[in-house]
Parts: structure tokens; C-alpha cells; sequence
């Protein structure tokens, strides 16, 4: 049964990651422990694929029933935070974490705040007094290194106007251009969880990669973890294709100062350098609001909150006919200007 639980070997109480200090902290005790001092059990561990049918919390003993995703979960009777480690070897292992560094009460207070700044929301769900649950998840992502060989033909002109004598003359130059590129882009993250959902994950960009720690179980004790769903593989094309604005706005940039560019032909060659298996901090709050159900998530490093709120038809209503008065005022203070009329 490769259930990893903390116990506080002051108290004996189950020990959880404490976002704030960053250490493992036992609640009832206060006692807090070192994690990059902390020995990992999984590297005294092997366990061979579907060994493993069920899990046990060692607690209380009840049976942990869990999606096949999940790694790292609480347990149902008695609250204790498990690990299940046998869903985080050989290679499910990750090879870094970013800890949550905000924790569930200081998540809500953010929430708050930035449903207050939602100017053309409703205002009940302005005030942040439904949320239903607040969620902290590992989220498995694979961070891309990734190697660029591109080749650009265009035809560019430069066009300029003169005047001489009574004459107005336009000349217009046309070039042939060409530009061979390499781009190397690192720490390009694709969240690889099947159930999240990919324009959210997106959106919580981008996650302090210099607050990458080795990979560490004390680091998921308290939290959800989920595994991978797909492998790196698998979702290369989709870190290529994420790429490809990146790398058109880098194209335009060493092409500035002609009047036009039109490519001809533009060959965009991506190799794969690396991909490391992280896990990275999503808070998931649920909300209820006019007996719908929305869904926002939150940087567990930054704070940072995505989702689509609800929007009021009557702010909405009420901001078109503020900005349509602000422009017929506009028009009548030009045209007083001018000395003509408006009508």
C-alpha cells in the first residue's frame, strides 16, 4: 500500500506543505521541517506498473478512492493529506515543482478582490460571497525547450515623396529580402492534464520558473496532484503551434522599415531540445452565482485570476450610452470649434 502520510514526530499529528514558510508544518504543534533536508521515500522505492489496486489511508485505515489521475489527494474520514506514490515513479515522476506560495485563505481574499474590480459584472456576484470550494492543485505541465531553424523570403518596397519645382513625384524602391533565423525558446509550459482546461491554463501565464524546486513528495502533502495525461510527445505539436505567434512577431521585427513586406516563402523548422515532466500551483475556485455554476482559476505563485465572470446587460447598456454621449459631446465641441454647426 504506497500511501506517504507526514505524521509530526512531536505530535504524532499529520504534517501538510505550508505555503507560507514553505516548510512541512504540523498544524497542531507548530513544528516545521526543512523539505530540501527531508530525504524522499520515493528514491527508496520501486514499484512496478499496476502492482497497486488499492490504498489505504494509514490513519484511519479506510479505503482512498481516487480518479487515476490523481497523485496526491486527502483522505475522505479523517482529512490526513496522502500521497500516492506509486503514481509518481519511474516516468511519472516529475522532475521539478513550483510550490504554492499563497495559501487557501490568502486565495479567497484575492478572488475577492478581483471580482470587485469586474466593472461590467453584476453586482452580487461582485461581493465574492458564494464561492462553493477553493482547490489546490498540481497541475502536471511539460516545460519545452525548443530549437528554431527558419528561412524567410519576401519582397519588400520603401516608398517616399517629394516635392520639386511644381511637381509632385512618388518613388517607390522595391528589394528582395531573405533572413535566416535561430530561435531557441525555453521553459515553454503546456499543461498535460486531460481535464483542465487548456485556454484557462494558458491564460495563467507565466509561472516564476526561477522558484523551480527538485522535485519533492513533503511539497504535496495538504494539496491535489494530478499526473499526466499525455506525454511529451504527444502535445509537441501543440507547443509548436503556440510557438508560431512568437516567432511570426520575432519574422516582422528584423523586417521593420519597409513601407510593405509580402513573404513569399517562409520555412519553419522545430526541433524538440528537451521537455521536463513539473508540476505547477493552480488554485481552482468554484462559484455559485444565480444558481449557475463558473469556474476560475488562480496562479498559486502570483495571484494571478483567469475565468469569464457573468456579465451585466445593464452596465453593458449603460457603458455603450456613456461612451455614445462622450462622442456626440465631442463632435458638437469640434464643430464649435471650427465655427460651423451641428445638426
Amino acid at each position: 500500500m504506497p500511501v506517504l502520510e507526514y505524521k509530526c514526530p512531536n505530535c504524532g499529528s499529520g504534517m501538510i506543505f505550508d505555503s507560507v514558510s514553505g516548510a512541512l508544518s504540523c498544524p497542531s504543534c507548530g513544528r516545521q521541517d526543512n523539505i530540501e533536508q527531508l530525504p524522499d521515500p520515493l528514491k527508496k522505492q520501486v514499484f512496478t506498473e499496476g502492482e497497486v489496486k488499492e490504498y489505504h489511508c494509514n490513519s484511519c485505515g479506510a479505503d482512498i478512492v481516487t480518479e487515476p489521475e490523481t497523485s496526491a489527494t486527502t483522505c475522505s474520514f479523517c482529512g490526513a493529506a496522502v500521497v500516492l506514490s506509486d503514481r509518481l515513479t519511474g516516468n511519472l515522476a516529475p522532475a521539478m515543482v513550483i510550490p504554492f506560495s499563497i495559501n487557501k485563505e490568502q486565495a479567497k481574499q484575492a478572488f475577492k478582490k478581483w471580482c470587485r474590480n469586474g466593472l461590467l459584472t453584476p453586482g452580487g456576484f461582485m461581493t465574492a460571497d458564494r464561492i462553493q470550494s477553493v482547490t489546490g492543485i498540481y497541475v502536471p505541465f511539460w516545460l519545452y525547450d525548443l530549437h528554431n531553424r527558419i528561412e524567410v523570403h519576401a519582397q519588400g518596397t520603401k516608398v517616399r515623396s517629394y516635392t520639386q519645382g511644381d511637381y509632385r513625384y512618388t518613388e517607390t524602391q522595391h528589394f528582395d529580402i531573405y533572413r535566416k533565423i535561430r530561435l531557441e525558446y525555453v521553459n515553454l509550459p503546456i499543461d498535460a492534464s486531460e481535464k483542465m482546461n487548456d485556454e484557462l491554463m494558458d491564460k495563467l501565464e507565466p509561472f516564476p520558473y526561477n522558484e523551480l524546486k527538485l522535485f519533492k513528495t513533503p511539497y504535496l502533502a495538504g494539496y491535489i496532484a494530478e499526473k499526466y495525461s499525455y506525454t511529451e510527445d504527444e502535445l509537441f505539436p501543440r507547443a509548436k503551434d503556440k510557438t508560431k505567434s512568437y516567432i511570426d512577431s520575432y519574422i516582422a521585427s528584423t523586417v521593420s522599415g519597409y513601407t510593405s513586406v509580402s513573404y513569399t516563402n517562409k520555412e519553419i523548422d522545430t526541433k524538440l531540445k528537451n521537455a521536463d515532466y513539473v508540476l505547477l500551483p493552480v488554485w481552482m475556485v468554484n462559484y455559485d452565482y444565480n444558481r449557475k455554476q463558473y469556474t476560475f482559476a488562480m496562479n498559486g505563485q502570483t495571484g494571478k485570476v483567469v475565468g469569464k465572470p457573468p456579465i451585466s446587460k445593464a452596465k453593458v447598456a449603460g457603458w455603450f450610452t456613456g461612451v455614445a454621449a462622450v462622442s456626440l459631446l465631442s463632435l458638437k465641441l469640434v464643430s464649435w470649434m471650427m465655427g460651423g454647426g451641428f445638426l
